[in-house]
């Protein structure tokens, strides 16, 4: 595929924000729009690993993505890119379905599930309690942040609601998040984790 720099965002690249897999609205309006579909909030179509390893290195300060690394089929190699390119100390913030979502399963192209410890395997993770492998890859994130989020899409506010009070007491500390996911998270589906991570 090729890649299509609508603004020529990639020459100018100094301290940059990106926001992957914006599509038709970018929540970051500062940020550089990267997405496969040609919509017109975005500056770089094409391919997410393509577009990333024509970026500088440590050039970008910020990536945002939401509901974006579902869709991607290789996990590994994109934070290996985003390791790349972003500054020491730089933000990742992205936010995915989590794997109890009854809407997960509606859209074919959704390639990867997510729990809380999804991203434990690729970072280092001093918040969780529970330790799982990193299978001898190199560390280059730090996870500062993974919290639940419940919600229900319009019309059901009544529904939202009552969400919103799951929300709160499953993200009193790490226990009751740890607690969620083991016992109640087929009994009270959440919609998405939002997880932020640092460059080291």
């Amino acid at each position: 595929m090729a890649i299509i720099d609508k603004r020529a965002c990639i020459r100018q690249l100094d301290c940059a924000t990106l926001e992957l897999g914006c599509g038709g609205r970018k929540r970051h309006p500062e940020a550089i729009g990267i997405d496969a579909l040609d919509h017109e909030c975005v500056d770089i179509v094409g391919d997410v690993y393509e577009v990333l390893e024509q970026v500088p290195t440590a050039s970008v300060k910020a990536v945002y993505a939401y509901h974006f690394f579902e869709h991607v089929s290789d996990l590994p190699k994109l934070m290996d890119l985003l390791a790349r390119v972003l500054q020491p100390g730089g933000l990742l913030r992205v936010v995915v379905p989590h794997f109890s979502n009854p809407y997960f399963y509606s859209d074919h192209t959704h390639r990867a599930f997510f729990g809380l410890y999804s991203f434990s395997y690729l970072v280092s993770d001093n918040i969780h309690r529970r330790k799982v492998p990193t299978y001898g890859r190199e560390v280059r994130f730090e996870l500062s942040q993974a919290d639940l989020i419940f919600k229900s899409p319009p019309p059901f506010y009544v529904r939202y609601a009552c969400k919103q009070i799951l929300q709160v007491v499953f993200n009193l500390n790490r226990y009751t998040r740890e607690l969620y996911e083991e016992n109640f998270c087929y009994f009270f589906p959440c919609y998405e984790i939002r997880f932020e991570m640092r460059r080291m």
